[in-house]
């Protein structure tokens, strides 16, 4: 392994050097086990400790098959997918592992009784399988999270809708939560060359998500001039979105939970800023009862800093906790593009505010290949900035994990794999010259 890092740090190795080195037999990865997944039994979700489940051990190398490519991590990242694995909910993910294992026997070897998380990945490719031809040994690279077979019509027109398409490092074994990983090929992407290991693995699954809901004509399809509110506009996915809406020529509505978050989005560009633990909006009166006032609240506090307009969009992840609001906000006519229900996946909403105002509820999931190569592409050119604020060794992964769940972070918390230090990667320093505020607004916050 030192020697597959010493070959990535060095600009002078070729990729036949990538080709000719050897591969070890194992390598150190974060895994929730099987043996574990009733640790947790009758917890409250808030109570469970990802750092408990999640451990750090050897795993047997994978060879990559068919459209397959391994990877040498140099960074990673923790998601709110990850925070499900280690606490085993909704289910835990072995159930995912041993139904992918069935489908064929390119993927018996992902049904393991140890699970490598981690949807999030930069590095560079150490081998090929038989049928990939785009990518070489050598090719530095992001990845997307998004799996999919393509043997069914369904997805050929969007390949979200394919019904063997899989999350990676969530619903599939061998995540980027480690020092290597598996990938199909066409999972990866070329790494923006102005940005560190750490700082490039940070955004692949949020970025790509934001894009869906709000950019794509598979989600929102925003425009200039839209009003969005975001909720959670300091966190993972919502930091990236108010990036969005502002390149996109809209106006972000950011809601936060503090006035340090608060000035974190202002620093994005944002403007109009909620903070919710200001305002003390509860939009339940009780645990079974929400508050449809709170609601009516909540919208003139919009209408107040839009100068009397309603939003024309919602970027809805926080799920049973706000939804309920959301419908009502959202201008008539408008959208509610949902995904990841963080707060509880039961909804409850009043539906007359839906019908008869011709509102639009999109489920959205993350994203299929051409809306994560475009999110990625806008990361490349510096249109669009990482968000990463903390940075871990994989040896704290379950540190990284609990933090996400706790809600002590901002922006996205980032681990370290292969990579030595932090810092390490840039071949653009001009771009990133021009970048740097941007790059740095969310680090050591």
């Amino acid at each position: 392994m030192n020697e597959i890092t010493s070959a990535v740090l060095s600009d002078e190795t070729t990729s036949a050097d990538f080709a000719h080195l050897p591969i070890p037999v194992s390598y150190r990865g974060a895994v929730v086990r099987e043996e574990e997944v009733e640790m947790f039994h009758g917890m409250a979700t808030s109570d469970k400790d990802p750092d408990k489940s999640i451990h750090i051990q050897d795993v047997a190398t994978p060879e990559p098959g068919m459209g397959e490519a391994l990877v040498a991590v140099m960074a990673s990242a923790v998601n709110y997918n990850t925070v499900w694995s280690a606490i085993f909910e909704p289910l835990p993910t072995f159930v995912f592992l041993k139904r992918y294992g069935r489908i064929s026997e390119l993927a018996r070897h992902h049904d393991q009784p140890v699970h490598v998380l981690g949807s999030d990945m930069s590095g560079v490719v150490l081998r090929t399988g038989p049928g990939v031809n785009q990518w070489k040994p050598g090719d530095r690279v992001v990845a997307h999270c998004l799996s999919v077979e393509l043997e069914a019509p369904d997805g050929h027109d969007d390949t979200m809708l394919d019904p063997a398409q899989r999350i990676w490092g969530f619903e599939t074994n061998y995540g980027g939560l480690a020092e290597l990983a598996l990938v199909k090929a066409n999972q990866l992407m070329p790494k923006p060359e102005h940005l560190t290991w750490e700082e490039s693995a940070s955004s692949g699954l949020v970025n790509s998500t934001a894009y869906r809901q709000l950019v794509s004509r598979n989600g929102a399809g925003m425009k200039q001039g839209d009003n969005v509110l975001v909720w959670g506009a300091a966190g993972g996915l919502g930091s990236y979105a108010t990036q969005l809406v502002i390149n996109g020529g809209a106006t972000p509505v950011c809601v936060v939970s503090s006035a340090r978050r608060a000035e974190q989005v202002r620093a994005l560009g944002a403007e109009l800023v909620i903070n919710r633990a200001e305002e003390d909006y509860r939009f339940w009166r009780d645990p079974d009862t929400p508050d449809p006032k709170e609601w009516k609240r909540f919208g003139a506090h919009i209408r107040e800093l839009t100068g009397g307009e309603d939003v024309d969009i919602v970027l809805e992840h926080p799920g049973r906790e706000t939804f309920g609001a959301s419908v009502y906000v959202t201008r008539r006519g408008g959208t509610i593009v949902t995904c990841a229900s963080t707060t509880g996946y039961e909804h409850v909403y009043d539906n007359r505010y839906l019908w008869m105002s011709l509102k639009r509820i999109i489920g959205s999931h993350f994203a299929n290949y051409r809306e994560a190569w475009e999110a990625n592409r806008l990361i490349r050119k510096g249109l669009i900035h990482p968000c990463l604020s903390t940075v871990y060794p994989l040896e704290q992964t379950g540190q990284a994990a609990r933090d996400v769940h706790r809600n002590r972070h901002s922006g996205k918390v980032g681990v370290l794999g292969l990579a030595p230090e932090q810092g390490l990667g840039v071949r653009d320093p001009e771009l990133r010259a021009r970048h740097e505020s941007a790059i740095d607004r969310f680090k050591n916050i």
